[in-house]
């Protein structure tokens, strides 16, 4: 009985350890490719130059549909398609503002945050600064009526991740200017998403919530310095104005498409694990790290599974439309896919930049975040560390239909803020050992979750 023990104790440690090894094995030949073959830094180059940020529904973003599908193609896709997606279609005019005290106006640096309406004509009003939201509330309608609201409120630096700090500034910028409505301000102005100090302002998108106030004011986004600068003069100058103008214009929804390659999957061609991206981008710079990186880290995970390691299961690559103002693109995969009845086990999205790995997030749905996090030793030489967490835009609506684990790759993210949806996000800012270390960390990630999770 002992003996038996022991040769059955000793073939199980055998096996492990060989299992180990192939993984080993397998994890490097990905990052090989990775830096050494990897088509992810050129092809972010020809879709930040050559075609540009794309928001969606113009003309820019089809071209960007047309080359992903077609990069896609050339990458050695099984399978090509496009998923048809109505997005909304909003598009930027000119923008400014001027600060006016003592009869002098000071220019200061600001962006219309996506969805605004237009001002239609200059408006010129006392401004009211706004630190939290039990303020606003506790100012009210007296003194914010017929006044422009200025929401100061600044990334908190004692966070160590700067994601943590932008999703406690956020709100102010998405649904701020119906709160600032329903006192009856004029318009109202953000300060930007970010702990650069620099006169960058950061658009993003913002919706208008008519439980809130059926009134549609204009809403911008102010640079960190002339945040500053406006806070400072405040304290001065109570009674200053703030003159500002916006000119934007939302149109009817318009066709657009995810674009979408499967690698069938040698044992479970009708499983799916998801790997993704959004191919729109604000409509400043060139939407390189936000989501250019994660889009091209993805797309060249189409060689790996095809000539490295071929699946278990049906691996798809997303491209998804739509993310930055309506998110329609993940909500019509999830939508159709559930429409299908497809099994889904995992998905994992990119879209944090493409800066120096870290980590890779999973939940700890159906187990998974338990059996990651035993490969961490395997992960260790490449710096990155498997924790909990995961998620992302694009692939949160298949976690409400589905119910799989969803993951995500965090690279470092000190950065990212200083760029994100600013003139600022552009190729050059883009690392290319960085975004190729990246694109290793995902594909070698799924591979291992291919081969051990779910499996009969």
């Amino acid at each position: 009985m002992k003996t038996s023990f022991i040769i059955l104790f000793t073939f199980s440690l055998s096996t492990l350890i060989s299992q180990n090894n192939e993984d080993s094995i397998l994890i490097r030949k990905i990052y090989d490719y990775f830096l050494t073959e990897s088509k992810c830094y050129d092809n972010l180059h020809y879709l930040c130059k050559k075609i540009g940020h794309r928001l969606s529904g113009s003309d820019a973003a089809q071209k960007a549909v047309q080359w992903a599908y077609e990069t896609m193609k050339k990458a050695g896709a099984d399978t090509v398609y496009l998923q048809p997606v109505k997005v909304p279609v909003w598009k930027r005019g000119k923008a400014f503002a001027n600060i006016i005290v003592d009869n002098k106006k000071l220019p200061v640096n600001v962006l219309a945050l996506g969805n605004s309406v237009s001002s239609n004509n200059t408006i010129v009003a006392e401004v009211v600064e706004i630190k939290n939201e039990q303020e606003l509330e506790k100012i009210g309608t007296e003194k914010i009526k017929d006044k422009i609201v200025f929401f100061n409120v600044a990334f908190n630096p004692k966070n160590i991740s700067t994601s943590q700090s932008y999703g406690e500034c956020v709100k102010y910028r998405y649904i701020g200017a119906s709160y600032a409505a329903k006192y009856g301000a004029k318009a109202c102005i953000v300060r930007s998403m970010t702990l650069s100090h620099n006169k960058s302002p950061h658009t993003g998108n913002m919706q208008y919530d008519e439980k809130i106030s059926s009134q549609k004011i204009p809403a911008l986004a102010i640079s960190y310095q002339d945040a500053d600068t406006l806070s400072t003069l405040l304290n001065k100058y109570p009674q200053l104005k703030l003159e500002l103008y916006t000119e934007n214009a939302t149109q009817d929804s318009v066709l657009s498409y995810n674009v979408i390659a499967e690698i069938k999957g040698k044992k479970y061609p009708n499983r799916y694990i998801t790997i993704g991206g959004h191919l729109d981008s604000w409509d400043v710079g060139e939407g390189a790290h936000d989501d250019g990186a994660g889009i091209v880290q993805s797309i060249d995970a189409i060689y790996v599974f095809k000539k490295i390691y071929r699946p278990n299961n049906t691996i798809r690559i997303v491209a998804f439309m739509n993310e930055e103002n309506g998110l329609m693109g993940g909500k019509v995969y999830a939508r159709e896919a559930a429409k299908k009845q497809e099994k889904h086990i995992t998905a994992i999205e990119s879209d944090a930049g493409g800066f120096t790995p870290r980590y890779i997030g999973t939940d700890t749905t159906n187990g998974l975040l338990k059996l990651a996090q035993s490969w961490n030793p395997l992960f260790k030489p490449y710096y990155i560390e498997i924790v909990k967490g995961g998620g992302g835009a694009d692939i949160s609506p298949l976690k409400k239909i589905f119910n799989i684990p969803l993951c995500s790759y965090e690279p470092d993210n000190q950065r990212y803020f200083d760029l994100h949806h600013t003139k600022d996000d552009v190729f050059e800012n883009v690392h290319k050992r960085e975004l190729e270390l990246g694109g290793g960390a995902i594909s070698a990630f799924v591979m291992m979750v291919d081969k051990y999770f779910m499996n009969d």
